[in-house]
C-alpha cells in the first residue's frame, strides 16, 4: 500500500557572499594583504590607494545596498540602469575614517631566510671528498633524503631501490651504508641520521674525548632506553660510576642538538614574524584597544569604468559587444562594491569582537597575571556582541593581540570554568598556571606524582581529580613525573 505524505524541512543556506565574507573574517592580518592583492589583480573595477575628486563631486559614504548576483546569472543589457552605476554615491574613494585603527601600516613584505639551501649547503660539502662518480650519486640522493629536521627516515633497502629506478644507480645496502658514514661527518653535527640514538652518537663521536664524553658514548650506544627512561640508578649499576660522573656524562648529552637541520638558518623557508592584528595599551589606567591600520586599506570604484558606462549611455547606436561590455561591467563593478563593504564589515566584526573580549577580560588586561584571567568561552561573547559562535570562533583561532604583557595569540584567553572550595567559577587557566609552578619548584629528584600534584591543589582550594590533573600536565606539555626526574 502506498502512502503519500508532505514532508517539510527547514534549512539555512549561506549566499556566496556570506561565505566569502567568513573567509575574510577568518584570515590575519598578513593573509588579508594577500587576498587584497589578490582582489585588486583579479578585479579591474576595484583600484587601491586615495582617489582625486573633482570639486563638484560629493565626497559620500558608499552606499551599502549591493546587489546579490551569481556568477552564472543571466542579465540582460536592456534593463539594465546605467544611471544607478553613474551615480556619483557608487562610485566613492573608501576608508573607514576612525580613531582605532593604528599608525603602523608600513612593512607590507614578509622577510626570507637569505642564503643557499639546506640540501644544497650539504651538496657543496661533498665537493670537498674525493668520491667515485657511484659515491657522488649515492651521497646526493642520501643529502636529498635529509628532511628539515637532519635526518633520513627511510629504510636503506628503499633508498636502494629508488636509485635503481630513478638515478639507473644499481648498488648495495652495504655501499649505501658506506657513503652514509661520509654523509655523517657533513656539518652541521649529527645531519643524516637515522634516528635520535644514532644523532648523538655522531654528535658525541665529534667532540673532543674526555672521560665525560666517552662516558655518554657508552650510555647512548649501550644503554640508551634506559636513559630516555631515566632509570639512572640501573646506569650507575650498569657502569659502576658514581652520581657525579652520571651528572656529568648526562649534562655533555643535554648540550647535544636532536634537530642538526633545524641549526641551519639558511634553508629559504619563511621567517615567521607574527603581525598582531589588535593592540592594547593601558592609557591613564584605562585599556585602548586599536586595530592594525593595514586592515583598513583605501579602495575605491575604478573611475575609468565609470567613463565606460557614461560612454555607453550616450552613444545613440548600441551594438551588441557594447552590450556585451556593459554585462562585464556591471559584474565587476558589483563585485567591487561587494567587496569594499565586506571589509567594513570585516573590520567591525574584528573590532566588536576583539572589544569584547577585552572588557570580558579588563582584570587581566590591566595586571598581566594569568590567574586574573575569567572562564570565558565563545559562546559569552557570542551572546554579548549579538553574532554567531562560529563568527567568533573565526576571529580568535588565528589572531593576535600585542599587549603589554607580550603578543599573545586570542584563543588563548578562552577557558572552561571549574568551582573552587567555595563554590566560586574559577578558569582552567588559573589551575593551570598554579600547576606549571607547582611543578617548577618540585624537588627534581623526587619529582611529584599526578596524585600528589591533586593533594596540593586540593589543598589550594581546586578540588580536581588525578586523572584531570594528568590531562592539564600534558595540555602544558610537561612529562610525567618518571621523565621529570634528574640526578
Amino acid at each position: 500500500m502506498l502512502k503519500q505524505y508532505l514532508q517539510f524541512k527547514l534549512s539555512q543556506k549561506l549566499s556566496p557572499q556570506q561565505i566569502q565574507l567568513m573567509k575574510l573574517i577568518q584570515l590575519p592580518t598578513q593573509a588579508f594583504e594577500q587576498r587584497l592583492k589578490q582582489e585588486l589583480e583579479e578585479n579591474p573595477a576595484l583600484e587601491g590607494g586615495k582617489e582625486e575628486r573633482q570639486e563638484d563631486e560629493l565626497d559620500s559614504d558608499f552606499d551599502n545596498s549591493t546587489d546579490d548576483y551569481e556568477d552564472n546569472e543571466s542579465i540582460n543589457a536592456e534593463d539594465i540602469n546605467v544611471d544607478e552605476y553613474l551615480s556619483d554615491d557608487e562610485i566613492p574613494d573608501y576608508r573607514t575614517h576612525a580613531n582605532n585603527y593604528s599608525s603602523d601600516d608600513e612593512e607590507k613584505t614578509m622577510p626570507y631566510a637569505a642564503g643557499t639551501s639546506f640540501t644544497q649547503h650539504l651538496k657543496n660539502q661533498l665537493n670537498t671528498y674525493r668520491l667515485s662518480d657511484e659515491e657522488r650519486d649515492i651521497a646526493e640522493f642520501l643529502v636529498g633524503s635529509v628532511d628539515e629536521s637532519g635526518y633520513i627516515r627511510r629504510e636503506l633497502s628503499d633508498i636502494m631501490d629508488d636509485l635503481a629506478f630513478t638515478q639507473n644507480v644499481y648498488t648495495t645496502e652495504d655501499q649505501i651504508e658506506k657513503v652514509l658514514k661520509i654523509v655523517h661527518q657533513l656539518d652541521p653535527a649529527g645531519v643524516g641520521a637515522r634516528h635520535l640514538q644514532e644523532c648523538l652518537s655522531i654528535q658525541l663521536h665529534r667532540k673532543a674525548k674526555t672521560v665525560d664524553t666517552e662516558l655518554a658514548v657508552n650510555i647512548i650506544d649501550n644503554a640508551f632506553d634506559q636513559f630516555t627512561k631515566k632509570h639512572y640508578k640501573k646506569l650507575l649499576h650498569k657502569f659502576n660510576i658514581t652520581e657525579i660522573q652520571l651528572k656529568h656524562a648526562i649534562s655533555e648529552i643535554e648540550h647535544l642538538n636532536p634537530k642538526p637541520g633545524g641549526s641551519y638558518a639558511g634553508n629559504n623557508r619563511i621567517v615567521e614574524h607574527v603581525v598582531p592584528d589588535f593592540a592594547i595599551k593601558i592609557v591613564d589606567g584605562e585599556l585602548e584597544l586599536t586595530l592594525n591600520g593595514r586592515n583598513a586599506p583605501e579602495l575605491h570604484v575604478s573611475r575609468e569604468y565609470n567613463n565606460m558606462l557614461k560612454g555607453y549611455k550616450d552613444a545613440k547606436d548600441k551594438s551588441k559587444s557594447q552590450k556585451d561590455a556593459v554585462i562585464f561591467i556591471k559584474q565587476k563593478l558589483d563585485a567591487a562594491k561587494w567587496f569594499i563593504e565586506a571589509i567594513k564589515q570585516r573590520q567591525q566584526t574584528l573590532f566588536v569582537t576583539m572589544s569584547s573580549i577585552m572588557h570580558y577580560q579588563k582584570e587581566y588586561f590591566l595586571s598581566g597575571d594569568e590567574r586574573n584571567l575569567r572562564p570565558m568561552i565563545l559562546k559569552d561573547i557570542a551572546d554579548e556582541i549579538n553574532m554567531d559562535v562560529s563568527t567568533v570562533s573565526r576571529v580568535a583561532n588565528s589572531k593576535y593581540v600585542d599587549t603589554p604583557y607580550g603578543t599573545k595569540l586570542i584563543k588563548e584567553f578562552f577557558s572552561e570554568s571549574m568551582k573552587n572550595d567555595k563554590g566560586e567559577d574559577v578558569s582552567t587557566r588559573e589551575i593551570k598556571k598554579i600547576l606549571e609552578t607547582v611543578i617548577e619548584e618540585e624537588n627534581k629528584k623526587k619529582p611529584l606524582t599526578d596524585e600528589n600534584l591533586a593533594s596540593i591543589l586540593k589543598e589550594k582550594g581546586y578540588p580536581i581529580a588525578r586523572r584531570t590533573v594528568a590531562k592539564y600536565r600534558e595540555q602544558l606539555d610537561i612529562p610525567v613525573a618518571r621523565l621529570r626526574k634528574k640526578i
